[in-house]
C-alpha cells in the first residue's frame, strides 16, 4: 500500500503542477507552439514547391510529353505574355481543395515508381484514360480552374470570332463549362477521341 500512495501523491503533485501557471507549462506551450508554426511553415512550403513548372516537368514523362505539346500553346506564349503553368490548370487555388488534389497526386507518383508511364509508347497507351479522368474531374468542378481566369461576365464578346460568340453564348444559356468544347486546348488529343469539340 504504501507504494500505491506514493504513486497517487505523485500523480496528485503532477496535475496540481499542470493545472497552476509554471514555468514549465509555459516552455511546453512555446515549444508546442513553436513546432507547430514550424511544421506548418515547412508544409506549406512544400506545397509551393510542388506548385511550380520547375517541379512538374522534373521527370521526363511529363517533360517529353505534354510539356513537349504545351509548349506549343497559347497557354505557354502568347502575344500578352500571360502563362498559365500546369498548377493554373490543375490545381485548385483554394487550400482544401488543393490539398486534395497533392493527396491524389501520389497516385500519379506510384505510377512513376512503378514505371506504369516511363515510356512515350507506355503514356500513349494510356493517354485516352488520362485525359478522360481529366476531363471528368474538370466537368465535374464546373472548370474550376479555367474560371480562375477565364469567365464568361470577363469575355469582350464583340473582340471574339462570330463562332466563337455565338459558341460562347450558347454554352452560357445551356449551362456549359469550359471543358465541353475545349478539350485538346493544352495538350493533343488522344487518337481514340471521337468528340466534335472545336
Amino acid at each position: 500500500m504504501p507504494e500505491a500512495n506514493t504513486t497517487r501523491a505523485r500523480l496528485r503533485q503532477v496535475l496540481a503542477a499542470v493545472r497552476r501557471p509554471s514555468f514549465l507549462t509555459g516552455a511546453l506551450l512555446l515549444l508546442g507552439a513553436i513546432v507547430g508554426v514550424l511544421f506548418w511553415g515547412g508544409f506549406n512550403t512544400a506545397l509551393e514547391a510542388t506548385n511550380s513548372l520547375a517541379f512538374c516537368t522534373s521527370c521526363h514523362e511529363m517533360r517529353d510529353t505534354v510539356f513537349q505539346e504545351y509548349k506549343t500553346t497559347i497557354h505557354y506564349q502568347n502575344r500578352t505574355g500571360v502563362r498559365a503553368i500546369c498548377p493554373d490548370c490543375h490545381v485548385p487555388r483554394d487550400w482544401t481543395h488543393m490539398v486534395i488534389r497533392k493527396l491524389k497526386a501520389s497516385g500519379e507518383v506510384w505510377g512513376k515508381i512503378t514505371g506504369d508511364i516511363d515510356t512515350k509508347e507506355k503514356f500513349e497507351a494510356r493517354r485516352m484514360a488520362l485525359a478522360q479522368n481529366e476531363w471528368n474531374t474538370m466537368k465535374s468542378t464546373d472548370s474550376r480552374e479555367c474560371r480562375n481566369c477565364h469567365s464568361f461576365a470577363a469575355m469582350a464578346a464583340g473582340k471574339q470570332r462570330p463562332a466563337a460568340q455565338r459558341n460562347h453564348a450558347e454554352a452560357q444559356k445551356e449551362g456549359k463549362t469550359c471543358i465541353d468544347c475545349h478539350k485538346g486546348i493544352a495538350h493533343l488529343l488522344p487518337k481514340e477521341y471521337q468528340g466534335d469539340d472545336e
